[in-house]
């Protein structure tokens, strides 16, 4: 666990990153994201926190292939 705010804040971003890059490389559902990347922990919401950003575009019945947003696209771009 990271020691300070700032360090889970670069953490999360990192992960974010990397569930958006997930998504991206393949025909994602939602059900597979849940399987994948739902979490428990308050510290780590990345799915969640994705959600809220507006960074995906999903269809929550859970077949339907989920895709980024214009704004998911352009947080993986801003490495």
């Amino acid at each position: 666990m990271p020691d300070s705010h700032e360090a889970l804040q670069r953490q999360n971003r990192e992960l974010t990153r990397q569930l958006l890059e997930w998504i991206d490389a393949g025909d994602r559902t939602y059900a597979q994201a849940l399987e994948v990347w739902r979490s428990s922990c308050p510290r780590h919401t990345i799915w969640e926190d994705a959600l809220e950003a507006g960074y995906i575009d999903c269809a929550r019945d859970g077949a339907a292939a989920l895709t980024l947003t214009s704004s998911g696209r352009a947080f993986v771009r801003a490495k």
